[in-house]
């Protein structure tokens, strides 16, 4: 009892140290945006509701950004019109704690779990390194809803439905209607077999996108003849914050960026999706098909500012567990939890920034574009998680992996020893056979 006081209260020391460290690293590195994003849907939202103007017309004073979410998006947010500015802070950031958190603890607790960690105390950690983690704070401090959509593509591929329940696909759907860039989600579900999920993802997606246009028919006529095609209400495609392909290509061009190059390396990046997407979904490893699915929307999409780059953490976060489950002392291991390291060190770091100014030259190319290395670096490398051989007892899915729940496949651990009394229940069972 002592020592499991003791532990106790070294892993709570550990945490609140670790906790001040990532504070004081916060108050030097993190940007303050003023919850920029956020106050552009604040005032559209009140220009629309209380001003009479249409909601696409609203620009934010001094610049080019008005509301770029489909009309669905702006049906869901429509309360915020009725709060005072601070309640709406205070709604985004508590909303988007909540949803990380969740989805922290459906990515982290397999791994404590397989490895005997604590389970709060893994989770408390990895909240830690979340808050550090450069689109997870950028995502904060702009007030956007990244995190609220992974959280329903999570809850509806991991969690919260059966795969072969009638409303599997309806987390894929709303995200879609809300933004249309998650709607990748529904190609996954097309290209590994789940009909059913991906025409129910379409169908609730369809609804929504057509009870808003029933509600709100101007705005909706705008949005889909008008303000979804202006892509100057988004920024400049070579602005340093746009780390995608299509951001990528921008910095090498400016003023005029190849559009058939950019073409070429979407249809290039979506075939090794597909290749690799089908590969996991073939041995049950539905997490890797989010994550993969995750870094290659963040790829092809036009736009991928760095606050959407959230959707790499499950990838993160995967590079991790495939590493513990690897043999304690093997390359493996080292190779993998070295990846891990070094790709969550530098998309903590806003390393492209030093780039913001001038991203000519060969180091201009190399440095302004880190996150696109990194994405394509995951997108190629990501391990399948091939599941252990099942048990007497474990539940086995009809491709024949064992798995946990939520479509957690359950990773061989050669380097873990079963315990003391483990061991000696087991010969005692085989002497008596």
């Amino acid at each position: 009892m002592a020592q499991g006081a003791r532990r106790t209260t070294g892993q709570v020391v550990a945490v609140v140290l670790l906790a001040v460290a990532v504070a004081a690293f916060l108050s030097v590195a993190a940007e303050r945006h003023g919850f920029f994003d956020l106050r552009v849907y604040y005032g559209a939202l009140n220009w629309w509701v209380h001003d009479g103007g249409e909601i696409y017309d609203f620009l934010k004073a001094g610049t080019q950004y008005g509301f770029t979410y489909p009309p669905f998006a702006a049906l869901v947010m429509l309360p915020m019109a009725y709060l005072s500015w601070h309640a709406a802070i205070t709604v985004s950031v508590i909303a988007t704690v909540l949803a990380s958190t969740v989805v922290i603890w459906w990515l982290v607790d397999p791994i404590a779990r397989r490895c005997g960690w604590t389970r709060w105390f893994a989770l408390a950690v990895a909240l830690c390194l979340a808050a550090a983690y450069e689109p997870m704070r950028e995502t904060v401090n702009f007030g956007q809803v990244n995190m609220l959509l992974l959280f329903l593509v999570a809850a509806d591929l991991l969690r919260l439905l059966p795969a072969r329940s009638r409303w599997a696909g309806l987390g894929i759907g709303l995200a879609t209607a809300i933004k249309l860039t998650p709607g990748i989600f529904i190609i996954y579900l097309l290209v590994t077999g789940r009909w059913r999920a991906a025409f129910t993802a379409m169908g609730v997606a369809a609804g929504a996108t057509v009870l808003a246009g029933a509600l709100f028919p101007d705005a909706s006529r705008e949005f889909w003849t008008s303000a979804l095609w202006n892509t100057d209400r988004v920024g400049e495609l070579a602005f340093i914050s746009n780390q995608s392909l299509r951001g990528m290509l921008a910095r090498l061009d400016p003023a005029h960026p190849s559009t058939v190059a950019w073409l070429g390396l979407v249809l290039a990046t979506l075939a090794v999706w597909v290749w690799r997407s089908r590969a996991a979904a073939g041995v049950g490893d539905e997490v890797t098909g989010l994550a993969l699915t995750g870094v290659t929307m963040c790829l092809i999409s036009p736009v991928t500012w760095v606050h959407h780059l959230v959707w790499l953490l499950p990838a993160l976060i995967l590079l991790v567990d495939n590493g513990m489950a690897a043999p304690a002392r093997g390359r493996r291991r080292a190779l993998l939890l070295a990846a891990a390291t070094i790709g969550y060190g530098f998309l903590s770091s806003r390393i492209v920034w030093s780039w913001d100014e001038n991203f000519g030259g060969i180091g201009g190319f190399l440095g302004s574009n880190t996150y696109v290395w990194i994405s394509l670096a995951l997108l190629l490398g990501l391990p399948i998680r091939r599941p252990a051989t099942p048990t007497r007892g474990t539940p086995v899915q009809r491709s024949g992996s064992a798995v946990e729940t939520g479509g957690v496949p359950q990773l061989p651990q050669p380097h873990r020893v079963a315990p003391t009394g483990e061991r000696h229940r087991i010969a005692g069972l085989l002497a008596v056979r």
